[in-house]
C-alpha cells in the first residue's frame, strides 16, 4: 500500500530531541495520514490499521476519549503544577500504555520536578520533560533495562485512530519514529483546523473537535496519550511568554511537580 508523507523532516526535528529552532507551523498541501503508523511496512500491519480507521470513521463522538472531560474507569489523571498555574490532564492507557506508564512512573519518582518548558511556540505547542533543559536529553523508564521496549534510542510510537493532536492533547516528543524518551508537549494552537481535513481520513467527530484548534499535521507521527481537562488558560499563558531565537522562554517556566490524582495498574 502506498504510504502518504505525513509531515516534513523539519517538523519532526522541531519536536524531537535535537533542539532545532526552525518551524513549519502549517504543512500546506500535504496529505494527512491520520492515525496510520508512519513506521508500518508490513501488509498485515497496514491492513489492521486500515480496518481500525474504517471502524473509527463510522463511530460517534462517544468513541473518542479526548472529547469527554470525564475521567473514565480505564483512564488515569495527573496535575502538572507549574510556575504559571496548574494543568489537569487525563491519560489513556488503553490506547497508549507505554507512554502512560512511562509518564506516570516518571511523575511518581519526581523525574519532572523542577524541569522547565524549554521550547514554547505560541499558536503551536509547549514542550517540557528534558532534564538538560535544551531539548537534547531525557530517557524512558526502560532505557538500559528492557531492550524489547526501548532499544536505547527510545520506545515505540503508539498511534490509533481514536486519539489526535487536538488543542489540549498531551503527546510524546520524539526525534523520529520510535524514539520516545521523557519529553512531551501539549498542543496549544487555537486556530480552526477543520477545513483542512478529509472525511475519508478523519472521523467527523474529530473534524468537529479540530474547530477548536490543534495540530492535525502531527497525527500519526507522535504518540498522543492524554488530554487537558482543565487549565488550558495556563497552557495559553505559558505559550505567550517571551522567548529567544531558540523558542526558549527568556524567563524560566517550571514544573514544580506532577501529582497523580488517579493511578492506573498495568499488571
Amino acid at each position: 500500500m502506498k504510504k502518504i508523507t505525513l509531515i516534513s523532516l523539519a517538523s519532526i526535528a522541531l519536536l524531537g530531541l535535537a533542539g532545532c529552532s526552525s518551524l513549519t507551523r502549517a504543512i500546506k498541501g500535504d496529505q494527512y495520514q491520520a492515525s496510520k503508523s508512519v513506521a508500518s511496512s508490513s501488509s498485515e500491519t497496514t491492513q489492521s490499521t486500515d480496518e481500525a480507521l474504517q471502524k473509527a470513521l463510522k463511530a460517534d463522538s462517544s468513541a473518542f476519549p479526548q472529547l469527554s472531560s470525564t475521567v473514565a474507569s480505564d483512564e488515569a489523571q495527573v496535575t502538572l503544577h507549574t510556575s504559571k498555574g496548574s494543568i489537569s490532564i487525563k491519560l489513556f492507557p488503553k490506547y497508549a500504555p507505554l507512554a502512560v506508564e512511562n509518564f506516570l512512573t516518571h511523575a511518581k519518582e519526581g523525574y519532572y520536578n523542577g524541569l522547565t518548558f524549554h521550547r514554547v511556540i505560541a499558536d503551536f505547542m509547549i514542550q517540557s520533560g528534558d532534564p538538560n533543559g535544551d531539548g537534547t536529553g531525557g530517557q524512558s523508564i526502560w532505557k538500559g533495562k528492557d531492550s524489547s521496549i526501548d532499544s536505547g534510542n527510545g520506545f515505540k510510537n503508539e498511534t490509533t485512530p481514536y486519539l489526535y493532536n487536538l488543542r489540549g492533547a498531551l503527546a510524546m516528543a520524539n526525534a523520529g519514529t520510535d524514539t520516545n524518551g521523557s519529553q512531551f508537549f501539549i498542543n496549544q494552537n487555537k486556530t480552526d483546523q477543520s477545513s483542512k481535513l478529509p472525511d475519508t481520513l478523519f472521523p467527523q467527530a474529530i473534524i468537529n473537535a479540530y474547530k477548536q484548534g490543534g495540530n492535525p499535521s502531527l497525527d500519526g507521527g507522535y504518540t498522543v496519550f492524554g488530554q487537558v481537562i482543565s487549565g488550558m488558560d495556563v497552557v495559553d499563558a505559558i505559550s505567550s511568554v517571551a522567548t529567544d531565537s531558540n523558542d526558549k522562554p527568556t524567563s524560566a517556566v517550571t514544573i514544580s511537580d506532577i501529582t497523580v490524582d488517579k493511578d492506573y495498574s498495568f499488571k
